[in-house]
């Protein structure tokens, strides 16, 4: 997790002038890294809902796959992550 310091020393305003929180940030990050910043709008929802711990494993389950579709798996993956959590509370 990045701290708000280093946020705010890379906040360019003219350029992010509408990125002004840190979960839309790291939505964008996240979109960036999954080559669909088409779909940015859901990456940055799912960094505002979902804990970032989740999101970083799933990320990373990915990044170490050969899959064609790395957003359906993504998805897959942070699901189970949640069950996962919610199975063993």
């Amino acid at each position: 997790m990045q701290s708000v310091g280093k946020i705010l020393k890379r906040f360019n305003p003219t350029q992010d002038k509408y990125i002004s929180r840190d979960f839309q940030a790291y939505g964008i990050w996240l979109s960036e890294e999954m080559d669909d910043y088409k779909n940015r709008g859901m990456w940055i929802k799912l960094a505002k809902t979902n804990h970032r711990s989740i999101l970083e494993k799933a990320l990373s389950f990915v990044k170490d796959s050969n899959a064609d579709n790395k957003t359906a798996l993504f998805l897959w993956k942070m699901k189970q992550l949640k069950n996962e959590k919610t199975n063993t509370k």
